[in-house]
């Protein structure tokens, strides 16, 4: 988990999408989540996150990372 208040790592990521809120084109962040492994390489990743079961999902890979 990190703090981008640059907006750098969003921007690397492409998760910095247009959203449509009430009606009004806005800039917004999309849900994501990257699972990095300890080399640095993304070794699973989640776009458009739904938070219903997510946590079960990413916690299934990482097990799997570990034990790989």
């Amino acid at each position: 988990m990190l703090s981008d208040t640059e907006s750098n790592v969003c921007t690397a990521y492409a998760v910095i999408k247009d959203k449509n809120m009430y009606g009004k084109l806005v800039k917004g962040i999309e849900r994501s989540t990257f699972l990095i492994d300890e080399s640095g390489i993304v070794a699973a990743l989640w776009r458009k996150v739904k938070v219903a079961g997510h946590a079960r999902e990413v916690l299934s890979e990482v097990r799997k990372l570990v034990h790989a």
